[in-house]
């Protein structure tokens, strides 16, 4: 920010004496303007010192994806976000045949077992039997009669959520690939954390009498923000966030509004 060109120093009137001078010892004044020298960057110092960056729904060290930051003002639309109770989507990668002590495939090895008779349609039977699971805690934390007027509105509006606290709901989970040991999962969910989805990986091997360690937890969308809204780590300067926080002002407005009035 404050490699970026500035604004241009105030200006202020002064009488300063007329070049050339006149005869007989005296001095013309002139009309002149010249800049402030307060307003000069030598004087003033770095326009910047200190810049507010605020944190939204946190990645841990061995995920990746969407991350979303508020800068200055953004802070506070990052609480109003946060108070929406939007669903988040993750890739989840995972490898049949052992199991570890922290349920990722780099954590220390406490069985191996077999997995060859796991099939695509197996698996998907525990998949859905997990959604189903889900979706019943998900209309009991919602705290919404399911027979009235105004529960089906929200349905139709896609606003059925939990909007306080309320355990990790998974809203909707299937298999993208299954190429044993190694299969791939999309999973949406609400108030998650990464190492609940290793968990996730982990009971689903179990599920299917074998073992299952997560290998990747990647976010693919957070709330209104997808991986297109992403900077990459080459795309960090103040062009691309600027154009980032344009980009994205409209379906923030859009989705507050809906969700909060």
């Amino acid at each position: 920010l404050n490699a970026a060109p500035g604004r241009a120093p105030r200006q202020r009137a002064r009488f300063l004496p007329a070049p050339g001078g006149g005869g007989g010892g005296a001095t013309g004044l002139v009309a002149a303007r010249v800049p402030v020298l307060a307003d000069h960057p030598l004087v003033r110092g770095p326009r910047f010192r200190r810049l507010k960056i605020g944190a939204g729904h946190r990645l841990d060290v061995k995920a990746s994806g969407v991350f979303v930051l508020g800068i200055g003002h953004g802070n506070a639309l990052l609480t109003d976000l946060y108070n929406c109770h939007l669903t988040k989507v993750y890739t989840v990668g995972g490898l049949f045949g052992k199991a570890t002590d922290d349920f990722s495939d780099t954590g220390k090895l406490v069985e191996k077992t077999t997995f060859d008779h796991i099939t695509r349609e197996k698996l998907e039977r525990i998949l859905a039997v997990i959604q189903g699971t889900n979706h019943r805690a998900l209309l009991m934390h919602s705290n919404i009669d399911m027979r009235t007027q105004e529960a089906y509105e929200m349905a139709v509006k896609g606003l059925i959520r939990p909007m306080g606290k309320s355990p990790p709901i998974i809203t909707a989970i299937r298999c993208l690939q299954l190429t044993l040991p190694e299969f791939q999962l999309e999973v949406h969910c609400l108030h998650e954390t990464q190492q609940y989805l290793r968990k996730i990986v982990h009971e689903i091997g179990l599920e299917l009498k074998s073992s299952a360690v997560c290998t990747q937890v990647r976010r693919i969308r957070d709330g209104v923000f997808t991986l297109d809204d992403a900077l990459l780590r080459t795309q960090w300067n103040l062009q691309s966030i600027q154009n980032a926080i344009w980009d994205c002002q409209l379906k923030v407005k859009t989705e507050l509004e809906k969700t909060l009035g």
